[in-house]
């Protein structure tokens, strides 16, 4: 038997998402950046975009997701085995925001890991779980994206914030009888990686403004060397 005749079929059982409750729309970019809702509704589609506060981190909104997928699936979260978070603005370096969301849950079993991917973070996680699951090595997963943008763009710059906003979809995967899943890939060449940026620098800055920290040279060498990211 193949490699992918023996795979074991999974299947989507329930999905949930959150947005926060405060709502910003183009009429009130129009007043923070020069722009327009017609500027922005015929160049992307957007209207509103919603605005966590300042103490709704990503796993606060990841966490409410995910409640959600695991009523509509009807699964108590004791038998999570597999959690993977796809951000770009992780609660902290480390640990993982999937282990903040894995103890909000109560998911003690469960296996918990982030992976930044971007716009493509979710897929990526969905290819990843539905493989490990039709493997074997486990029987379910939660994949979620979340993102609390909002305090990493610069609200002065019309071109990238009026793109922006906050909020979580989750997803629960399950073995399955008959697959009822189909995770495609695929590659673009030539793709330019610098046409959207978050410095680390900027944005250990920005943490630590939001949660109140001063954040001197010194950490922030020590954080590069241990990283092994150039400043």
């Amino acid at each position: 038997m193949s490699g992918l005749a023996s795979q074991l079929p999974v299947a989507i059982v329930g999905t949930g998402s959150y947005v926060p409750d405060k709502v910003l729309t183009n009429s009130d970019l129009e007043i923070m950046v020069e722009t327009s809702d017609e500027w922005i509704t015929t160049r992307t589609g957007i209207k509103e975009r919603r605005i966590a506060a300042e103490d709704e981190f990503t796993s606060h909104m990841a966490v409410k997701a995910s409640r959600q997928a695991l009523e509509q699936a009807e699964i108590d979260a004791s038998e999570i085995q597999l959690i993977i978070v796809a951000t770009i603005t992780p609660n902290t370096l480390t640990p993982a925001t999937a282990c903040y969301v894995q103890q909000d849950l109560g998911a003690h079993k469960a296996v918990a890991f982030d992976i930044s991917a971007a716009c493509s973070g979710f897929l990526y996680a969905l290819k990843l779980a539905k493989r490990l699951i039709s493997d074997g090595a486990f029987e379910n997963a939660l994949i979620l994206g979340a993102e609390k943008l909002s305090a990493f763009v610069n609200w002065e710059d019309r071109s990238t914030c009026v793109l922006f906003g906050d909020g979580a979809g989750a997803a629960l995967l399950k073995r399955a009888e008959k697959s009822m899943l189909q995770a495609h890939q695929r590659f673009q060449e030539d793709v330019s990686g610098e046409f959207i940026t978050i410095d680390l620098n900027e944005a250990l800055n920005a943490i630590s403004e939001i949660l109140g920290l001063s954040v001197s040279d010194e950490v922030l060498d020590c954080i590069f060397s241990n990283f092994c990211i150039g400043k």
